[in-house]
């Protein structure tokens, strides 16, 4: 699959703190959708997290094909979809809940109360690559 260089609008958008709707597919083939914190990484990867054993996890980990929607929290009319694969499964807990911790932080939920009960989950990550873009901006 090819990736793509995300342009700079877009990477901007992305830095912003949304949430994101994770599109799977399921063992019978049937789409699912759940929210998540994300991050882009500098190498335009998005970073995604769970606790272990949710579905969209699980239906990564068998099939790693995934979508992302993510609408600006003040004006749900602009948003930015993604498609991609898994490139890397953070399975190391201690590194999982590293990257949740980090997340919390950027989603300002980093109360020690929330970190605390972070760090006592199982606890999985993803890497994406990116390998579509569409945006509904209207600002380029």
């Amino acid at each position: 699959m090819t990736t793509i260089r995300i342009p700079d609008h877009i990477r901007a958008f992305l830095d912003q703190p949304g949430i994101a709707s994770v599109g799977t597919t399921g063992r019978d083939g049937k789409p699912h959708q759940a929210i998540a914190w994300y991050r882009r990484d500098p190498d335009d990867r998005i970073l995604l997290n769970s606790s272990s054993g949710r579905r969209w996890p699980t239906d990564l980990l068998r099939d790693g094909r995934v979508s992302l929607a993510i609408l600006e929290p003040s004006n749900f009319g602009r948003w930015v979809a993604l498609s991609g694969f898994v490139e890397t499964v953070i399975d190391e807990v201690e590194a999982a809940r590293d990257d949740i911790c980090e997340l919390a932080a950027r989603y300002d939920s980093d109360d020690p109360e929330t970190l605390a009960a972070f760090r006592t989950q199982p606890r999985i990550s993803f890497r994406i690559k990116v390998t579509s873009v569409h945006d509904h901006l209207g600002d380029e």
